[in-house]
């Protein structure tokens, strides 16, 4: 079946192709009744509009791009789907882009698939590829950098900080052996929160041991063996507490310590990071530092439709965490 054209709607109608433009781009030209006449047919025949046509005329897409590596776990859920519903607020659509693909990523970018881009993690965007998008004038939100400059902000969470507070809470509890789980290492998120645990112990004059720093990549499962694999080498120098560097390995970390016999916190301490929704539910209830991703999405997307309308220029916000204690964390029995 051919594809119905704006001339096919023209001809049903019994009006011009611009008497359907302007009915179809809510041009305030016409009488209501023409309009809805015209708006009844293009349903009828199944009209689809050209976007690219309206793009090369308006010269926007109306939609901005969130560029990442990943979309898995209830972190992204709930930032994307928080950044989808502020976008509607302001008459954007998103397009999510998973690649690690830099060169994918630079081409829509620069060939102007969308109006402003979101960007985040691991996607080794450089200095020399800020230079092109700055003498672009794209204009971009990093979630991954403090970053600012005409264009480009940032908004970010200072999980250098909320490392520090929370290895420090557990410090403050008594606990001298502190074991922290990390994620991905060339993570922003995870390198933070790690080297924020790391200044802690030193600052309280207790000692690093490289044991003690555990890969679990964000993941239940794989921190679940990881910490498994643990107890099986080191079982007599078991730390007391396990700093998690988000809630999924907390939650990973707690069921591996239970199938091997231990009580959470009554032998070991837990803690993790974000205050996913289930994190209240976990059982024990999980003490985490409680990361305010929905604020989060909703200043990145609001920033950014400002840029792109020239109401205000790029600039570096940062966005600090909360320690909602619960059940997992207590004073160490030794």
């Amino acid at each position: 079946m051919a594809k119905i054209t704006i001339r096919d709607v023209a001809r049903e109608a019994g009006v011009s192709i611009s008497t359907v433009s302007n009915a179809l781009n809510d041009v305030d030209v016409l009488n209501p009744a023409t309009k809805q006449h015209v708006l009844e047919v293009a349903e009828r025949l199944n009209y689809v509009p050209n976007l690219n046509g309206k793009m090369l005329k308006s010269g926007k897409t109306m939609m901005l791009g969130f560029f990442t590596t990943s979309v898995s776990g209830p972190y992204f859920y709930k930032l994307i789907e928080t950044m989808s519903r502020q976008c509607e607020r302001h008459g954007y659509g998103l397009n999510v882009f998973v690649t690690k693909d830099k060169q994918v990523i630079m081409s829509n970018i620069l060939g102007r698939r969308v109006d402003g881009v979101i960007i985040y993690e691991e996607l080794k965007i450089d200095e020399h590829d800020i230079e092109i998008m700055q003498k672009d004038k794209i204009k971009a939100v990093f979630l991954d950098r403090a970053f600012s400059n005409d264009t480009m902000g940032s908004v970010t969470f200072d999980s250098y900080a909320a490392g520090y507070e929370a290895a420090k809470y557990l410090i403050g509890l008594g606990h001298k052996r502190i074991a922290y789980i990390s994620g991905v290492d060339t993570m922003f998120d995870s390198v933070r929160r790690r080297d924020g645990y790391l200044a802690a112990l030193k600052e309280y004059g207790l000692p690093f041991d490289g044991d003690y720093v555990i890969q679990g990549y964000f993941e239940e499962d794989s921190t679940f063996n990881a910490i498994k694999a643990f107890i099986r080498m080191h079982a007599s120098k078991l730390p007391t507490a396990f700093l998690a560097g988000n809630d999924l390995s907390a939650m990973g970390c707690i069921q591996a310590l239970k199938a091997h016999g231990y009580e959470v916190p009554g032998d070991v301490s837990v803690v993790g990071f974000d205050d996913i929704d289930i994190a209240q539910y976990f059982s024990p209830p999980l003490t985490t530092v409680r990361n305010p991703i929905a604020r989060q999405a909703i200043l990145t997307v609001d920033h950014l439709v400002r840029m792109i309308q020239g109401k205000e220029e790029g600039q570096s916000q940062t966005l600090t965490g909360e320690l909602i204690v619960r059940a997992s964390s207590h004073v160490p029995v030794d």
